[in-house]
């Protein structure tokens, strides 16, 4: 999978890990040595606990517009956001910031 920016007319990720069974979700990145990109779906929020590196995250709507964004999320720690979005893709930490992702830009998930 790849993540496209087409508000910026850019590329955020390739080669997206897919996370869909309960158990790959509960998993994550967690025990990874290092960020990659992973998506999923869910409600509420996601944690970083167990992990050993900060990641960003973009949460999209069905339309995949960017509705929340957390950067640099370290270890540790839990990101919230209305339940109604359940489109997740967590990034490797300095993605949003590089590619200047803001809330309201429009993803293209192929």
């Amino acid at each position: 999978m790849r993540v496209f920016n087409v508000s910026k007319n850019l590329v955020l990720a390739e080669n997206i890990l897919v996370a869909s069974t309960l158990s790959e979700k509960s998993k994550g990145l967690i025990g990874r040595s290092g960020p990659a990109a992973l998506f999923f779906k869910t409600r509420w929020g996601i944690h970083t606990f167990g992990m050993r590196f900060p990641i960003d995250c973009l949460v999209c709507d069905p339309n995949w517009e960017v509705k929340a964004l957390r950067q640099n999320m370290p270890p540790n720690r839990f990101f919230f956001w209305p339940p109604r979005y359940i489109n997740i893709l967590e990034l490797p930490a300095g993605t949003i910031q590089k590619t200047e992702t803001k809330i309201g830009d429009k993803l293209d998930i192929t």
